[in-house]
């Protein structure tokens, strides 16, 4: 048995997956302050919970910001350095199982990546401040909170009337066939004075999500393409799936959340090894 291992090593956490011939073994993610620390013991987990021994493992495909403090093996097993644009696309297309596709990868920031596994294209288009750093910084201002995951569950008991401005605020009418009612005109723009903070925090990751939508709209836009796969830890956002999906047929675009979207960078990583086979 030959097994390719993933690293994706952040700022905070660090993610690890395999391949297994075809098969996806369980992937782990870990988290720390030292990057270094977090790959070394997220491996030793990753290894314990899915039963395989270091002698096992053929190569280990590592990529993200926090590689530049690894060297180029990891307990004496080969470590590649990957493009992270690559790990992304590659990831997110796996993932969905499609073939063409903007691939968003919203972690601190945002990434945009046009994604053709057909002419094995994967081209960074850009991408944005706005995304899980937004967030953590906004909330911890206007809240106090500092944890992605607490303003989520926070804005559960969120009211957007009474954050944001609707096109129902300003006009009876809908203006175009894509902008109804309850369409935002302006995030933010009719903060109510009784405005709990349940509806803040609401109104924060309402802002964060359509500014990333928005910014994937327009790229698949340019590639006249209508698929969208999004990728990173925002994803396991309860509110990811009502907000994007609003946004999708608003726009008819097909955005997709596929399953262990967490994971689609340190599983396209993983994947670039198996290509290299």
């Amino acid at each position: 048995m030959s097994i390719i291992v993933g690293i994706d090593v952040g700022g905070s956490t660090t993610k690890i997956v395999g391949f297994d011939g075809e098969k996806l073994l369980q992937p782990k993610l870990v988290k720390a302050n030292d990057p270094i620390a977090s790959v070394y013991g997220g491996f030793g987990k990753f290894t314990t919970d899915n039963n395989i021994s270091l002698s096992q493992i053929e190569k280990v495909m590592v990529t993200g910001v926090g590689t530049a403090f690894l060297g180029n093996d990891i307990y004496g097993i080969p470590a590649v350095h990957v493009n992270e644009f690559i790990a992304n696309g590659k990831g997110g297309l796996y993932l969905s199982q499609i073939n063409e596709a903007i691939v968003v990868s919203m972690g601190t920031g945002t990434a945009y990546v046009y994604s053709n596994k057909n002419t094995n294209e994967y081209a960074h288009l850009g991408g944005t401040g706005v995304g899980g750093g937004t967030l953590v910084g906004l909330s911890d201002k206007l809240l106090g909170i500092r944890s992605v995951q607490h303003t989520a569950e926070l804005a559960l008991g969120g009211n957007l009337e009474n954050i944001d401005l609707m096109i129902s605020d300003i006009t009876a009418n809908d203006i175009s066939p894509a902008l109804k009612s309850h369409t935002t005109a302006s995030n933010f723009g009719k903060v109510s004075d009784l405005a709990t903070k349940e509806d803040i925090a609401l109104g924060l990751v309402n802002m964060v999500f359509e500014t990333i939508a928005m910014m994937a709209i327009f790229s698949a836009r340019m590639k006249n393409i209508k698929d969208i796969v999004l990728i990173g830890n925002l994803t396991v956002l309860p509110q990811a799936d009502e907000i994007f999906k609003k946004l999708k047929a608003m726009f008819g675009m097909n955005i997709i959340i596929p399953e262990n979207a967490a994971y689609g960078t340190v599983i396209g990583a993983a994947l670039e090894g198996l290509c290299q086979e």
